[in-house]
């Protein structure tokens, strides 16, 4: 069976949605197929026991250019992070806050033992060449940069304001704690947080997706349709069916693109192991994500989600999502009882009552950005197009905007 679109997009994503929505408004039909059986690729939310967990640690920087301008905010009915975090620190947390959004806590940022005088000077100097930067422009990721960690020393800061704050905070991000992640991406995403704020859809991350899912023409998406391969401007299905298009777009993750391209796949990729726990009470209520600087432990960071957005557990419970990672080997989960035993030291007995809900191991998480990375090409050869973050840099605003320009690209032609 054989049939025929203008334009065909493989994977719903966000770089494939985001590309459909583009088409669509300049006229362009599409038809989007998708293996699994909902749209978002790695945004997506499980329903378990009543709560609500996200596959994998994820949140929404309201900044991002690409969701303030696709994106409706106030339907997806937002939840924000505090501005700050609490850090892991002597058998305690010290709180460390944006004084511009919470100007209570800035003398208590201040004594905050994360570095010297001196290095909350040369932060101030920092935030303000960042800030007088425009991070967003393709120019600015075809910049030769040094590492996180080398742009950060070079700067002037201290090891220990280093280790104690940037570390864990941005290791998070990158999912990774050597700090190896371009520069380029550190300054983006530092920019991004000094502008927006961290959010959750207050019904799951996946409501991004299928915000931007719902604005498509009914019948745009077909869910579980596997593609087998594509020969010139033939799709070939796993059912057997075969489609013809004008424009192939490969919006899927990098080794299924490198897949159907036929190219052998020597990429390197960022892990994760996300762990969610619920308890009858929040351990840490500040809406603050809980930042562990010990490198040799197997938790990340922690955060309670239902304190940022309640409708994320049930009425009188708490949702724990807890970012671990075997140090040394981030290819193995670390097992619910080693994160019980770190958590029992911060918060005492009562995490041995907390009630494990799931884990997910995220193994293609992200694409390593190291020093020296550069955008791919979206354009692989006439009528065939790919997009997603791992072309640009990762993250949910370069999936969009890579989708958006294959979808201006086609428009042009």
């Amino acid at each position: 069976m054989e049939t025929s679109y203008p334009v065909v997009i493989i994977g719903a994503g966000m770089a494939g949605l985001t590309c459909a929505h583009y088409l669509n408004q300049a006229g362009i039909a599409c038809l989007v197929l998708e293996a699994a059986d909902a749209v978002g690729g790695r945004i997506r939310t499980d329903l378990v026991d009543g709560f609500r967990l996200d596959r994998g640690f994820q949140i929404l920087i309201t900044a991002y250019p690409e969701t303030r301008r696709l994106l409706d905010y106030p339907a997806l009915q937002l939840g924000k992070f505090r501005s700050g975090a609490a850090i892991r620190y002597d058998n305690d947390f010290m709180e460390v806050a944006d004084p511009r959004r919470d100007p209570e806590f800035i003398w208590e940022s201040i004594k905050a033992p994360i570095g010297s005088l001196a290095d909350k000077l040369r932060l101030v100097k920092l935030v303000k060449d960042i800030v007088g930067t425009d991070t967003t422009t393709q120019d600015f990721f075809r910049e030769e940069g040094p590492s996180t960690l080398d742009y950060l020393k070079e700067q002037g800061l201290s090891d220990q304001m280093i280790d104690t704050f940037f570390r864990p905070f941005f290791g998070g991000i990158f999912l990774e704690d050597g700090l190896v992640t371009s520069s380029n991406f550190f300054r983006f995403v530092f920019r991004q947080f000094y502008d927006g704020e961290a959010a959750l859809p207050a019904t799951g991350m996946q409501a991004i997706p299928e915000q931007v899912a719902a604005r498509l023409p009914t019948g745009s998406v077909r869910l579980n349709t596997r593609v087998r391969g594509i020969d010139g401007q033939m799709v070939y299905l796993d059912n057997g069916d075969a489609i013809r298009a004008e424009q192939v777009v490969l919006a899927t993750d990098a080794r299924s693109a490198d897949h159907l391209l036929g190219q052998p796949t020597d990429r390197q990729f960022n892990t994760t192991t996300c762990t969610y726990f619920a308890a009858d009470r929040s351990p840490h209520s500040q809406r603050l994500l809980l930042l562990n600087p010990a490198v040799d432990s197997a938790v990340h960071h922690v955060a309670v989600l239902s304190d940022v957005v309640p409708s994320y557990a049930p009425a009188g419970k708490a949702l724990i999502s807890v970012s671990t990672q075997v140090p040394g080997r981030p290819d193995q989960e670390v097992s619910e009882a080693a994160i019980r035993q770190v958590l029992r030291g911060w918060f005492g007995d009562e995490v041995l009552q907390w009630q494990y809900l799931k884990t997910y191991y995220v193994k293609d998480a992200l694409v390593r950005y190291g020093a020296g990375s550069q955008p791919v090409e979206l354009r692989v050869r006439e009528g065939l197009y790919r997009c997603g973050d791992y072309t640009a840099y990762p993250s949910l605003n370069a999936a969009m905007l890579t989708g958006r320009q294959v979808a201006e690209m086609i428009v042009t032609g």
